[in-house]
């Protein structure tokens, strides 16, 4: 199944209700890919530009669309973004495919 990174902000509001009532968001992750068939690898907070990271297994793009579309919807979060990941071979067949794509530059 395909790996997929997200990126996630909270809202100002989403922070001031977990610092009332701290919970595990990473039990709530857990649980919406699973309802699709997937899993979940990781679940980070962190500084910077992202509030927390996540690491998805889902059985495909529409599936993760899924998920990620329920989070944006249930206005939580400021930002949600996701990124899916090629294991070492896919890219290998990638770059191996690119070989035969005659691609021309603007212009050119």
């Amino acid at each position: 199944m395909p790996l997929y990174l997200s990126r996630f902000s909270y809202t100002p509001e989403t922070w001031a209700r977990l610092i009332g009532h701290p919970e595990d968001r990473a039990q709530a992750a857990q649980a919406y890919i699973e309802s699709v068939g997937g899993k979940l690898h990781g679940f980070w907070y962190a500084f910077g530009t992202h509030d927390g990271y996540n690491l998805w297994e889902a059985p495909g793009n529409v599936s993760m669309a899924a998920v990620a579309l329920a989070i944006s919807g249930g206005g939580a979060l400021s930002s949600f973004e996701t990124t899916v990941l090629l294991t070492v071979d896919e890219t290998m067949d990638a770059l191996r495919t690119a070989e035969r794509v005659q691609y021309r530059p603007p212009g050119a």
